[in-house]
């Protein structure tokens, strides 16, 4: 694994995104924590970075819905990083369809040039995060755990989310030709083609983030550590196919089982087999049970400790140390657990941002942290 690059957030700037409509806070100290009332915009801060990994943010927004109320329609936010090779500034903006039959677009660029996607933001910056939404991922559905897999696999593979969405398209143009032309055997066996080559690079993809995950996961586990070590794993017919059979053998595979499985899906209005119904499961180390039957406590201290972990199998993957952000995730934690946190948190080399309604929460960080004041959409940096 490669040393990590040293790289810190120094400034940010943001023009009517969200609540914020003149945003420039600048920082640099390791821990950056956002403080303030319940709807002040501290997560929108904090969304306001994650626009720079790929995708569409933490709340996974339409970018039409990001834009302030009351603004020109748009908005725009840029990052000044610093590193060991100097500065460096990024930015990120959408503006508004001009016409009733325009889209509105975005636009990416690095120091002052065009990139031609957020995608380029990969060689600058990578960024991991933890919400509150994320509380009840292991015992809700398999699409939101695929969608967390996704997104951990994103941040070590910058072109993974174009592949995810390739292959969907291609699904979906499968469920189409199926309803609607289901005897069409030369296209559906050309859709098909196309939907095992997606489909088994998507597969390799989750299964080699996943593996080393798991590897970095066992080698690094601290039995005294307040966040339980996790065991992880996929669960699928194409996930075992990947596993067994070189990538050509396992198109060939998948593309039979497609064709053997047409009548079937068709009646159920969906492709059945394939990394759209794979699962990521996950089991309590310490305790060896899955992770779903674990206590409410357990499992956040658990998905903390996950969190904790992929940040730093980013770093040794990408050469990059990740921003890592966390919402409200002090605020549950008992103190010992939090000084666990702050702790763990310290040891990773990327800058770590936070939010939380009380500033007490923090207080262990003093001297060590930007603490940043948030009301109403503004901001003030308390002294050090």
């Amino acid at each position: 694994m490669t040393e990590p690059d040293p790289l810190r957030v120094t400034r940010l700037i943001a023009r009517d995104f969200r609540n914020h409509a003149d945003l420039d806070l600048a920082v640099g100290r390791h821990f950056v924590a956002l403080v303030g009332e319940n709807g002040a915009g501290k997560t929108n801060i904090l969304e306001a970075l994650s626009l720079f990994a790929p995708g569409r943010g933490l709340r996974r927004a339409d970018f039409s819905g990001m834009a302030r109320e009351g603004g020109a329609g748009g908005f725009a936010v840029s990052l000044t990083l610093e590193g060991p090779n100097g500065d460096h500034r990024i930015g990120t903006a959408w503006e508004p369809p001009r016409g009733r039959d325009e889209r509105g677009g975005r636009l990416c660029r690095i120091d002052g040039a065009t990139a031609p996607s957020p995608t380029a933001f990969a060689e600058q910056v990578r960024v991991v995060w933890l919400t509150p939404d994320l509380d009840a991922l292991f015992r809700g559905p398999a699409g939101d755990r695929r969608r967390f897999l996704d997104r951990l696999v994103l941040a070590v593979d910058a072109g993974h989310g174009a592949r995810v969405n390739a292959m969907e398209r291609a699904l979906r143009s499968r469920n189409r030709l199926l309803e609607e032309r289901p005897d069409d055997g030369p296209w559906l066996d050309a859709i098909e083609r196309e939907v095992a080559e997606l489909a088994v690079a998507v597969a390799l993809a989750r299964r080699e983030t996943v593996e080393r995950l798991d590897s970095l996961i066992l080698s690094t586990r601290d039995e005294a550590s307040p966040f339980p070590w996790a065991g992880v794993r996929l669960e699928g017919d194409i996930d075992d196919l990947v596993a067994v059979w070189p990538a050509v053998d396992a198109e060939d595979r998948y593309r039979a089982t497609l064709r053997q499985n047409r009548f079937r899906d068709r009646a159920a209005g969906r492709t059945l087999a394939g990394p759209q119904a794979s699962d990521l499961v996950v089991r309590h180390g310490p305790k060896d049970v899955p992770a779903a039957t674990a206590s409410t406590g357990e499992q956040k201290a658990l998905l903390i400790g996950l969190v904790l972990a992929h940040a730093r199998l980013v770093t040794g993957m990408s050469g990059l140390a990740p921003l890592v952000l966390l919402d409200e995730v002090a605020a549950h934690l008992d103190p010992r657990r939090r000084a666990g946190l702050f702790d763990a948190l310290e040891a990773l080399p990327g800058q770590v941002w936070m939010t939380g309604a009380d500033p007490v929460l923090f207080g262990e960080l003093a001297g060590r942290a930007d603490v940043v004041q948030v009301a109403e959409g503004a901001i003030r940096v308390a002294a050090p």
